[in-house]
């Protein structure tokens, strides 16, 4: 290493002191030079160095005691930004806490209830909002609304109570209202009873027909074509309802011990036709006939608010083969709109 003595440095610059033992006073008299020479202080070389919590003390470290003093030194101390600051701090809002008795509004009817009432029954909707963890709007005389229709509420009430079940006539729409609030045993218990049990019985009977909703519809769209093509109140529609897959005349039925027989491929396609109606529905099988099936088309209509008046004109005379012919009843049905 090349030594100065006491004149000027090989560059013009006045060398600092080698004295380590007080590095403060030669490094102010330092960067008092620059300052006067209008000179911008060099910044330091700073070396970081990871090293275990034990290293950290041991002598001979990358950073000496004197480079430490003098790095802090030169460097400026740079405030850290306050992100608080114009920031109120976030709390949380501790649980809603409810009285034992609970007034309700359910869509302008009031009910008053107990807290454990409404909690009976885990994962519904009532236990969860009345948790604690949600809010629930209060009306202007501080009662808990619900926007819902409360017609039914009370049939909830009464099962959430001691388990009464509605009354026949109220089950539906107890029922709608239950799957709302998500109240699986009353569900189940609804379930059980009629008119819904007898429901899952007709529907497992319409599944067997699954273009069934798909007729009902096009029934509905030419009723209503028809009524505004003519001015009038009603309209009237064809519609074939059967059973059986092959037509079967009188001279042919008593052969047969069952509906269904085997005929060759070749024979079943001089059989395919398409009778002159405009909803034909069949054929499927099971014990339910033609007269059930049309039970059926009459009530769905009735719960859409449709009249329907239904009677048999005839069969389809339509000649297949040889003594053959389709036989397949034909019902007129009468759709009154007003």
């Amino acid at each position: 290493m090349q030594q100065y003595g006491s004149g000027e440095a090989s560059n013009g610059e006045r060398p600092l002191s080698c004295n380590t033992s007080s590095p403060v006073p030669a490094l102010a008299s330092r960067v008092r030079r620059f300052a006067q020479e209008r000179r911008a202080v060099p910044q330091p070389r700073v070396m970081v160095v990871f090293s275990a919590q034990a290293e950290t003390d041991k002598p001979g470290d990358a950073m000496s005691s004197s480079d430490s003093a003098e790095d802090d030194f030169r460097k400026p101390a740079i405030p850290m930004p306050n992100l608080n600051v114009g920031k109120p701090l976030r709390t949380l809002n501790a649980s809603q806490e409810f009285p034992e008795v609970i007034p309700l509004n359910v869509g302008g009817t009031y009910f008053t209830t107990r807290l454990s009432t409404l909690r009976r029954y885990e994962d519904t909707m009532l236990s969860a909002m009345f948790s604690g963890r949600h809010h629930i709007p209060r009306d202007a005389e501080g009662r808990f609304f619900i926007d819902r229709d409360g017609a039914y509420f009370g049939d909830i009430l009464n099962f959430l109570r001691e388990g009464e079940l509605p009354q026949r006539e109220r089950v539906r729409a107890v029922h709608r209202e239950a799957q709302y609030y998500a109240i699986g045993p009353l569900l189940d218990s609804l379930e059980d009873t009629q008119p819904l049990t007898g429901e899952k019985v007709r529907q497992a009977f319409l599944d067997l027909l699954p273009y069934y909703k798909d007729n009902l519809e096009r029934i509905v769209e030419i009723a209503k074509l028809r009524a505004m093509q003519r001015k009038a109140r009603f309209a009237k529609l064809k519609i074939c309802v059967y059973k059986e897959e092959m037509p079967i005349t009188p001279y042919e039925r008593p052969l047969f011990n069952s509906l269904r027989f085997e005929r060759s491929e070749s024979e079943a396609k001089l059989f395919e036709h398409h009778c002159e109606v405009d909803v034909s529905f069949g054929p499927w099988e099971a014990v339910a006939d033609v007269y059930d099936l049309l039970h059926c088309i009459v009530s769905d209509l009735a719960e859409r608010g449709i009249t329907a008046d239904q009677q048999c004109i005839g069969v389809c005379d339509k000649h297949l083969i040889n003594h053959y012919y389709c036989k397949r009843p034909i019902y007129e049905f009468k759709i009154t709109w007003w």
